[in-house]
């Protein structure tokens, strides 16, 4: 079969649909040789949409955190209520804590995971760090330490980590790599180091073309100029196809309108084959 992705749990959902959702994200991941959830979203609720999706989450043997952020790992700990995986994958310094604030005061936000490296011992998962590429297997890797080829793909200034809340450069953050008919396709929680950034890496480390880029990235309140450059430079890398969710923002899609780029928006409930 080809490798398939169910959207668990997004901002959105279509009209009519008993899903429920919130803000974050979550896929559950089939490929010819397994079964993974790439990223838990912020409560849970990932989990009773999979039930309501008929999805098997008993074969779920490994999840994949693109990084510490509430609303991509907080549903991890809900999960072990239904099945225990044997492995969590990540990237580098995964613990560190995330904050967000408020540029006008000194007021800072816990915006991290919510739990701790020792709960994974209780648990019994193992923790593998990807850092700089992981083969999941025959059709799917891991990238993480993105190369910042990209200067204008910045990162806001309201994300900081660790005790000294500095600024946070997101260096836990990794990718999900699916091979494809015209090349591969790179599944993104939130791409804060920049989406170009990613594509540009994975395109350098694996030695493949990047044809499609799925999930967020994190382009909400970006100003038009940043938009149509990250537009322009992603039709330049070869990439297709676009689907696009959570935190990509609106403005995306009535820019792409001026673009040769398939796309769509992507939504809680939605199956795409890869």
């Amino acid at each position: 079969m080809s490798s398939q992705l169910t959207i668990l749990v997004e901002n959105t959902k279509p009209e009519q649909s008993k899903l429920d959702i919130e803000h974050g994200l979550s896929i559950y991941v089939q490929t010819s040789h397994s079964e993974f959830i790439f990223d838990c979203g912020h409560t849970g609720l990932a989990w009773s949409n999979a039930n309501k999706l008929n999805v098997d989450l008993s074969k779920v043997k490994s999840v994949i955190l693109s990084h510490s952020h509430y609303d991509h790992a907080g549903g991890f700990p809900a999960l072990l209520q239904s099945v225990t995986p044997k492995t969590l994958y990540t990237g580098n310094n995964f613990w560190t804590e995330k904050y967000s604030h408020d540029l006008s005061n000194t007021n800072y936000k816990y915006r991290g995971c919510g739990f701790t490296r020792n709960n994974l011992d209780e648990w019994n998962v193992k923790q593998k760090i990807c850092h700089d590429s992981i083969l999941i297997d025959d059709e799917a890797w891991l990238v993480g330490n993105f190369i910042k080829k990209y200067p204008f793909e910045t990162i806001p200034q309201k994300f900081v980590c660790g005790v000294d809340k500095q600024q946070d450069n997101f260096v836990d953050e990794i990718c999900l790599v699916m091979r494809e008919s015209y090349g591969v396709a790179v599944i993104t929680g939130c791409a804060h180091n920049g989406i170009l950034n990613i594509v540009a890496t994975v395109k350098r480390r694996l030695n493949y073309p990047v044809h499609s880029v799925i999930g967020g990235i994190h382009l909400k309140g970006a100003d038009n100029n940043r938009i149509d450059s990250t537009l322009t430079e992603l039709k330049n890398l070869g990439v297709q196809r676009l689907l696009l969710c959570h935190c990509s923002g609106d403005e995306v899609f009535k820019r792409l309108q001026s673009y040769d780029i398939f796309n769509a928006k992507i939504s809680t409930g939605n199956v795409i084959d890869i």
